[in-house]
């Protein structure tokens, strides 16, 4: 089946690089709006600035970086599923997008995602778990003190700088990647729910 004209330009349309080829395939497969689509575009486009970011900053850190990527391309597929957390509250849509994506063959440790990308305080998260988060917060210019202090830590340790070294560059990139947050919001503002 075609994918419908509004679904196609919200993948494909000139702007932020288009999703993997899976990630596509399945919102595709869903039916998933083309608000929601344009939006893991976004978190995903950002995703994979900061993890090129970090390849070049930080090349000791051991850093699953496909794994950010599918994971900002799929976290908020549970909202197919609950589709007024497409412009309101709720976090059904976080266990939902983790067993819809099981139950697509995704394997578990890609699936996490989209269960972990708003509990970063859990105790057993990764890395790639705090880089999906933080794309998810700074596509739109939000900034998460607590979340970013967590990735300032593992950036520290892995590097052996300061923690305020950390702080400082890493405070750089995301105010460098909100500066772009209106141009990424009128964006997905364009693509409707």
């Amino acid at each position: 089946m075609p994918t419908p004209a509004p679904l196609h330009r919200a993948l494909y349309t000139p702007g932020p690089r288009p999703l993997p080829e899976t990630p596509a395939r399945l919102l595709t497969d869903l039916h998933a709006p083309p608000r929601l689509a344009a939006h893991l575009r976004l978190v995903h486009d950002v995703a994979y600035d900061l993890v090129d970011w970090l390849a070049q900053r930080h090349p000791a850190l051991q850093l699953d970086r496909e794994a950010v990527l599918f994971g900002a391309a799929t976290h908020d597929i549970g909202k197919t599923e609950h589709l007024t957390e497409l412009s309101g509250p709720g976090n059904a849509h976080e266990e939902a997008g983790r067993r819809l994506l099981l139950a697509h063959g995704t394997a578990p440790h890609l699936a996490r995602f989209a269960a972990t990308h708003a509990a970063w305080a859990l105790p057993d998260i990764t890395v790639e778990d705090l880089l999906v988060s933080l794309a998810d917060k700074i596509w739109k210019n939000k900034r998460v003190p607590d979340l970013e202090d967590l990735v300032v830590r593992r950036l520290a340790e892995a590097s052996g700088r300061t923690v305020w070294e950390e702080f400082l560059e890493l405070d750089d990139a995301l105010t460098a990647v909100g500066e772009e947050a209106g141009e990424r919001l009128a964006f997905q503002a364009a693509h409707p729910v």
